[in-house]
């Protein structure tokens, strides 16, 4: 398979993924989701129990990503480790270093590109995609409730191409387990082209400014530790669209009508879980 032409760099290979070290995982995941997050979830009945899905998650809590880990608890205690899934991380997390790289691989982290993606799913596995990458998990905290895709279509290819149906999976409380105040990406970027270099030498693409662990008030796209905060999860009925195939996935006006289906049922989805969590504290209230 193409892939195979790279397995020696990070990210490139399928066969990394251990069980037995998302088993050691469990432990410290159950005390995050049952302790720390309190997470609440629900609508897992709409995974069908042996079929390969497309999960399209949106991003929240910066770097840390908390309901990204609280969702493969969920996943890995319903379906257990054996179960494959692999989850995309955009190129520039594998440049972080070879220990976080390793661990990740480890814990079923495939880089963000088609040809992974296609390879995972011919393996019959299930893939997690957040497409909105840095740009959904660092926006505002104004935008905490909006669905953010940074108009990235390729998952909607990939899904057309692979004929495969998307599940949305959404999130209320873990972008407030960051408060990210804005983005100063604009600034910095016209600093770096005066003679400023990049951390690492890697341009994020955004620059925020952020007030959460363990930095108080903070810069940059840096790692982070989550405040504890509590975290309601959804997984929303699967999206199926009327065409599939290759010529659908060429068909840039068919893959935007997707794409705009996609957002705008995911929006929905959300605005009708945050009323949902508004009213159980309501009702906690009264």
């Amino acid at each position: 398979m193409a892939h195979q032409e790279n397995t020696s760099l990070p990210g490139w290979s399928l066969d990394k993924r251990d069980p037995q070290f998302i088993e050691s995982l469990m432990p410290v995941w159950e005390w995050f989701y049952r302790y720390y997050f309190r997470v609440k979830t629900d609508g897992w009945h709409h995974i069908p129990v042996q079929e390969k899905v497309l999960l399209v998650g949106s991003h929240n809590g910066g770097m840390a990503s908390p309901d990204l880990h609280m969702m493969a608890y969920d996943w890995f205690r319903r379906f257990g480790t054996q179960r494959l899934v692999y989850g995309l991380m955009h190129a520039y997390a594998w440049k972080l270093g070879s220990y976080t790289s390793e661990l990740a691989e480890k814990a079923g982290a495939i880089i963000a590109h088609p040809k992974m993606a296609i390879a995972a799913l011919d393996r019959n596995a299930s893939v997690l995609v957040y497409p909105g990458g840095q740009y959904d998990m660092f926006r505002p905290h104004s935008q905490r409730y909006k669905i953010h895709f940074a108009n990235n279509k390729g998952f909607i290819k990939l899904a057309l191409q692979k004929e495969v149906p998307i599940i949305p999976v959404i999130s209320v409380g873990a972008h407030d387990t960051l408060i990210i105040l804005g983005d100063f990406y604009h600034v910095v970027q016209q600093l770096n082209q005066w003679g400023l270099p990049w951390l690492l030498d890697i341009d994020p693409k955004v620059f925020p400014i952020y007030l959460g662990l363990p930095w108080g008030l903070s810069v940059g796209p840096l790692p982070n530790f989550p405040l504890p905060v509590e975290i309601h999860t959804r997984i929303c009925p699967p999206i199926m669209f009327e065409k599939y195939g290759k010529e659908a996935a060429k068909d840039r006006n068919y893959v935007a009508e997707c794409y705009h289906l996609v957002h705008t049922q995911m929006q929905q989805d959300l605005d009708r879980l945050v009323k949902d969590v508004q009213m159980e504290k309501e009702d906690k209230g009264n």
